[in-house]
């Protein structure tokens, strides 16, 4: 397992949204919600071995009658990371597997705190297998090397 530190871990930005409120308070219509889950990991290297590693997460929730917003967040939480492994394939599973699922917990905590605080049903994030996640995104990358068939 390749050696790292997290320096810091922070949250960078955070926006809750909900628009459509008060009017949802006042309509009691059992409306099944949906809720759409978007993860994306970016990495910027600097200096002295250091990288900031952020983790982007969407939580939408709508009704599905008429796909009509109950809350939108949207959290970057970061951390700084001291990495100084040279293998890329490494460097890309620490960056992309092993820092995520150190940062997720507190997304997580943010995300069912926000919901509560707002009013709904607290809403507490599942656990992401970000290995998984990394092998699909290997995968993407793979098929969409591969030339055409003519």
């Amino acid at each position: 397992m390749p050696k790292f530190n997290i320096i810091s871990q922070f949250l960078k930005d955070i926006s809750f949204e909900s628009p459509n409120v008060p009017e949802l308070f006042f309509k009691q219509e059992n409306n099944p919600a949906k809720v759409e889950i978007n993860i994306d990991i970016n990495i910027k290297g600097s200096e002295n071995n250091l990288y900031m590693v952020d983790l982007n997460t969407k939580v939408h929730s709508k009704i599905e009658k008429d796909n009509k917003t109950i809350f939108l967040i949207e959290c970057t939480y970061s951390g700084l990371v001291q990495y100084e492994e040279k293998n890329e394939e490494e460097q890309r599973k620490t960056f992309f597997i092993d820092v995520p699922t150190l940062l997720f917990p507190a997304v997580r905590a943010l995300v069912t705190r926000s919901t509560a605080e707002s009013g709904f049903p607290a809403l507490t994030l599942q656990p992401v297998d970000f290995a998984a996640l990394y092998e699909q995104r290997v995968n993407s990358a793979k098929q969409e090397q591969k030339p055409e068939a003519k």
